[in-house]
């Protein structure tokens, strides 16, 4: 656990340097049906607020964003739609133009399921931390769903546009 503990100290810094802008969607998919927001147990929500760090060095500790420059996570309607979109965005990134909560974004979000390699896990807690964070209320994401996901995307190269992802 330490050591797990010291590679997520380092790794806000080395996104940071990286530089790179994140992106959102423009169309707002509809929300999961009969699935109400269901905050995981105990350590499950200190590991996604922990993991989440990686996040907020563009997305900002209070999921606001940067006008202009990296979209916000609260009130998203990618974060907060279906799971299957911002799970895949987390595996792969996502670069180009998209639209979140009406403004206009262009840049690279990094992939963490690929040299940054994410657990099923890890990425079901970050994911549900933005999804019950900063007012969203949507539901939990699954290491069930992270790994059907993982599964169906194996053989995706590079990130993802918005576009491909039906966000326009």
């Amino acid at each position: 656990m330490r050591e797990r503990r010291i590679v997520l100290s380092i790794v806000p810094a080395l996104v940071a340097s990286l530089a790179i802008a994140c992106g959102g969607g423009e169309k707002a998919p509809a929300k999961e049906s009969a699935q109400a927001a269901v905050a995981p147990a105990g350590g499950e929500i200190a590991e996604g607020a922990l993991l989440y760090q990686r996040c907020a060095t563009c997305h900002q500790p209070t999921g606001l964003g940067t006008p202009g420059v990296y979209p916000p996570l609260a009130g998203s309607e990618i974060a907060t739609g279906p799971a299957t979109t911002p799970i895949r965005i987390v595996m792969r990134g996502l670069s180009g133009p998209v639209t979140v909560k009406g403004q206009q974004f262009n840049g690279l979000m990094p992939a963490y399921g690929v040299g940054i390699e994410m657990s099923d896990a890890e990425v079901a807690a970050v994911l549900t931390h933005v999804r019950s964070s900063f007012g969203n209320s949507a539901s939990a994401v699954t290491p069930e769903q992270v790994a059907k996901e993982r599964a169906a995307i194996a053989s995706k190269t590079g990130s993802w546009t918005a576009a491909e992802l039906g966000l326009k």
